[in-house]
C-alpha cells in the first residue's frame, strides 16, 4: 500500500515546500489539480505547480487528480508531460478522466461537453501520446485528429498513466490496457469489485505490468486511527490511498495531517 497527498490550498511555492514536507514526513506522492475556473477557487496551473514540486522533492511520485486530455492538444499535453518526467527524473504519473463540468473552462469557452464526445477524444490522445512519447516517426488519423508524422524527442523516463471510471464498463475496458483506476469511491465493497473486475478482465499482454487501483478519502491526525479507517480499502484490493481535503483545507491544516505522517495500517 502506497499512501498519497493532494495540495488542495496554498500558492505554488507553498505547494513546493508542502511536497517537501511530505516526502521528509515518509509519504509516497504528492499531486496538485487540473482546473481552469471552478468557483471562487484559487487556481493555478498544475504544470508549474508540479516543476515546482519537483525541484524541492526527489523521491514522491508526482500528477494531477485529474487532467482532462479533452480540452488540450495532445502533442502539448505529450511535450508537457515529458519535459516534467524528465525534471522529475521519472516520477510523473498522468491521471486522466472526462473532467468535471462544473469547470468553466468547458462549456463557457467552448469546450465539448458531451460525455460521448469527450470520451472520444480521450481515447484518441492516449493514442497519440503513446504515438509521440516513443520518439519515434508518428502520425495519426482519427476521428477527432488528423497530423502527418511527427518525432518527439527526448522520449520520457516512463510512461505512466491512470484512466477509468467505476463501474462505466466503456471506461474500465480502456482502463485495462493502461496502468489503474480512481474508482471515485472509498467503499470496500466497490474497491473489492473493481479488483475482482480487474483480475478478471485484464487482457493477458498486460498481466506483467503493475496496476493501480487509487482510493481518495480523508484521515484523522493519528497515525493509528487513520490506519484503522484505511484498513477495510487494502483488504478490499486497494494499493493507494490520496489523502484529501478538499473543503475546508488551508497551508496550515494541510500541514498538520503532512507532519502527522501517512495513516498506519
Amino acid at each position: 500500500m502506497r499512501f498519497g497527498f493532494i495540495v488542495t490550498a496554498g500558492e505554488p511555492r507553498e505547494a513546493a515546500e508542502l511536497a517537501a514536507a511530505a516526502e521528509a514526513a515518509g509519504w509516497d506522492g504528492v499531486f496538485t489539480w487540473d482546473g481552469i475556473a471552478i468557483g471562487p477557487m484559487y487556481t493555478y496551473d498544475p504544470w508549474v505547480v508540479m516543476a515546482a514540486m519537483a525541484m524541492r522533492t526527489e523521491r514522491v511520485t508526482l500528477g494531477a487528480i485529474v487532467t482532462p486530455p479533452s480540452r488540450r492538444r495532445p502533442w502539448k499535453l505529450a511535450r508537457e508531460t515529458m519535459t516534467l518526467d524528465r525534471l522529475s527524473r521519472g516520477r510523473l504519473v498522468l491521471p486522466v478522466g472526462l473532467g468535471a463540468l462544473d469547470d468553466s473552462g468547458f462549456g463557457n469557452v467552448g469546450e465539448p461537453t458531451d460525455a460521448r464526445t469527450r470520451a472520444e477524444l480521450l481515447d484518441e490522445s492516449l493514442d497519440i501520446l503513446e504515438g509521440l512519447w516513443s520518439g519515434e516517426p508518428y502520425a495519426h488519423d482519427g476521428r477527432r485528429y488528423h497530423f502527418g508524422p511527427m518525432t518527439f524527442r527526448p522520449t520520457p523516463v516512463q510512461r505512466p498513466r491512470v484512466v477509468g471510471a467505476w463501474p462505466n464498463e466503456r471506461s474500465m475496458q480502456r482502463t485495462l490496457r493502461y496502468d489503474g483506476v480512481l474508482p471515485q469511491t472509498s467503499d470496500p465493497v466497490a474497491i473489492r469489485a473493481v479488483a475482482e473486475y480487474v483480475a478478471r478482465e485484464r487482457p493477458a499482454e498486460h498481466l506483467g505490468r503493475p496496476f493501480g487501483i487509487v482510493v481518495e478519502g480523508r484521515t484523522p491526525l493519528d497515525p493509528a486511527a487513520a490506519g484503522s479507517l484505511v484498513r477495510p480499502v487494502v483488504d478490499a484490493g486497494a494499493t493507494w490511498w490520496i489523502e484529501s481535503d478538499w473543503e475546508s483545507a488551508t497551508v496550515e491544516s494541510l500541514l498538520a495531517r503532512i507532519e502527522a505522517g501517512p495513516p498506519r495500517v
